[in-house]
């Protein structure tokens, strides 16, 4: 190829003259040619690094090129120096938070695999089995990330996962995916996200086996329309909401927020003391469908009034029908042996203690009702968390990322607080009213 190989930008920066003589040199195949080598046209974040790693984190805001990125990554896998030579890898998990938007993102949008595939290299979609197969006999196979599970079985050399940062059940999502990459001398695994400040994106980002790339929406500008970038910026600029979803920057904190990120990392803790009381805290959901918060938390007296400490030991909030959380409330009750279960009755007064007692006739119950709103409730226990007196066992991902997004003027997510409403209930009934007396350790 002639000069100015150093890419599209030095194309589109040099002079109408120096562009032509650019395409002018070049001969029918290499014409035929251009439009498919991305490492020509592709951008610096679009281009895995070098190195020895596991999983490639592109990190960019709105419309910064991460699809096109990952499906040039793809490309780049499985196909070889012809159409029907092999690639490095010849089996490919793509996963996305649902099948449908994996379908029509990865595969069949914009910057999907087909609009990527030259001709001749183009993969055939058969959708019964949400199955791509290329000419070379290479495959990719369709995943949600709603259904773990469906990993558990097959295998892969290589993976491309698709907005991991809002995935709902994210961690198990991504365990058993690494568990399926064992294909091959180097299975990778590339990420495309608008970042945001899960507990999975902080881990993933923090392991020595990730690299990262970044870019904000503007170095995209080029392939963006003039009046979107301009109202994004009206509105969004500057914003907490602005820096991450249009510079692609994973914000550590949150302005305002209760509990900051060093917090919650400082309450993680391995080991459990033999405790006083548990209990069951229960948020339940406005609707069939929304989450119900069910958090599990004990307390140890060390002596006087002010020196309860709590371990938060499970969230088992579950979404569904008032029967579903019902009986998965009674289940964390009885597998943890707790002394009470207290439950939220502002949405539903009378039937919460019907629907618990339903299931379990003689379970001890407390309801307990909301005078202020959520914030407010979350202040004294944050409060707790400054002073050293709440402690975590590992694997709460879910429940921190909603910790992490509540702020003294409310909640800065999607959707209700549901995990940390219960959360509240639990370190309210076991640390801010107690029993005041020294009771034996349970089970003693």
């Amino acid at each position: 190829m002639p000069a100015l190989t150093s890419g599209a930008s030095s194309i589109a920066c040099a002079t109408p003259a120096a562009q032509a003589a650019f395409l002018d040199a070049l001969g029918p195949a290499e014409l035929r040619a251009l439009p498919w080598l991305f490492d020509f046209w592709a951008l610096d974040h679009q281009l895995p690094p070098s190195g020895d790693w596991r999983s490639w984190v592109i990190l960019g805001g709105r419309g910064a090129g991460k699809t096109r990125a990952g499906a040039e990554w793809v490309r780049a896998q499985v196909e070889g120096p012809r159409a029907t030579d092999p690639g490095r890898a010849r089996r490919v998990a793509l996963v996305g938070e649902t099948i449908d938007q994996a379908r029509e993102v990865m595969v069949f949008g914009d910057s999907g695999l087909l609009a990527c595939a030259p001709p001749d290299r183009r993969p055939e979609w058969i959708a019964g089995r949400r199955l791509l197969v290329w000419p070379n006999g290479a495959q990719a196979q369709l995943f949600s990330a709603h259904d773990p599970e469906a990993l558990r079985g097959p295998q892969f050399d290589a993976a491309w996962v698709d907005e991991l940062a809002k995935w709902k059940k994210a961690e198990e999502a991504w365990d058993m995916l690494q568990l399926a990459l064992r294909l091959g001398d180097d299975p990778r695994c590339c990420v495309t996200t608008t970042p945001r400040p899960t507990a999975l994106m902080r881990a993933l980002l923090e392991r020595d086996g990730t690299a990262r790339t970044h870019a904000p929406t503007e170095a995209n500008a080029a392939n963006l329309a003039r009046a979107f970038l301009a109202e994004v910026r009206r509105r969004y600029a500057g914003s907490p909401l602005g820096r991450q979803e249009l510079d692609g920057v994973m914000l550590s904190e949150i302005e305002g927020a209760l509990w900051s990120a060093g917090a919650i990392a400082a309450a993680n803790c391995d080991v459990v003391p033999d405790l006083h009381r548990v209990v069951v805290a229960v948020d339940p959901s406005a609707g069939g469908g929304d989450v119900c918060g069910i958090v599990v938390a004990g307390a140890c007296y060390d002596g006087g009034a002010d020196n309860w400490r709590a371990w938060v030991l499970e969230d088992a909030s579950v979404a569904g029908s008032s029967t579903t959380w019902a009986r998965a409330a009674i289940a964390a009750y009885e597998r943890h042996q707790a002394d009470r279960i207290v439950a939220e009755v502002n949405q539903g007064g009378d039937m919460v203690a019907a629907m618990l007692r339903q299931v379990a006739p003689t379970v001890p119950y407390k309801g307990v009702r909301a005078m202020r709103g959520k914030a407010a409730r979350a202040e004294p226990v944050a409060a707790l968390y400054e002073q050293g007196r709440v402690r975590h066992v590992r694997g709460l991902g879910a429940l921190e990322d909603q910790m992490a997004l509540m702020t003294h003027q409310g909640y800065r997510g999607r959707g209700s607080p549901d995990r940390a409403d219960a959360l509240v209930w639990a370190l309210s009934e076991l640390l801010l009213a107690p029993e005041r007396t020294a009771p034996r350790v349970r089970g003693l």
